[in-house]
């Protein structure tokens, strides 16, 4: 669950995972039922990795949307504007994940093999240096995990651009 300052959190679904011995489970298990949550157990060896995905369902989506504003901002988006220009493509985005699946909801120039946009991306978001380093992190992910064309080729542009900052 993500906690800020001046939001509470809505309790009704949530997971909790839960480790230890017998009594303390049953007592965790009973206390999140209570709230309204999903209880489950998880493994003492795993709760580092649930941990991790629960960072990249919350703090580093945060971080993705930062990024996003940085390149927004460049395009020259004002900053009253980038929420409300972004909202409908996020909720489709999000909707197209829910419904079907990753590979299923991915969309865009990777997913096309669209070298040209992708080194026009590149080339600009030179404005932006840390987005462009989100960019190709989540191209290479994109490249590696899902359906995505031109592979080889999109590759050695990313590559490239580490080496030449093209």
């Amino acid at each position: 669950m993500s906690f800020v300052q001046g939001r509470t959190p809505y309790w009704k679904e949530v997971a909790f995972a839960i480790e230890g011995d017998r009594r303390a489970m049953r007592m965790a298990f009973e206390i999140a039922q209570d709230l309204g949550g999903r209880p489950f157990r998880i493994q003492k060896k795993n709760k580092a990795l649930y941990h991790a995905f629960g960072a990249f369902a919350s703090p580093l989506v945060i971080a993705l949307m930062s990024s996003m504003e940085q390149v927004a901002e460049a395009a020259g988006i004002p900053r009253n504007r980038i929420k409300k220009t972004m909202l409908p493509l996020l909720r489709q985005t999000w909707s197209n994940y829910l419904v079907q699946d990753a590979p299923r909801a991915f969309s865009g120039p990777l997913v096309r093999g669209d070298v040209q946009t992708v080194r026009k991306h590149l080339a600009h978001l030179k404005r932006t240096p840390e987005a462009r380093e989100v960019y190709i992190a989540l191209a290479r992910a994109a490249i590696k995990q899902l359906p995505v064309r031109n592979k080889q080729e999109l590759e050695k542009v990313l590559r490239k651009s580490r080496t030449k900052n093209c």
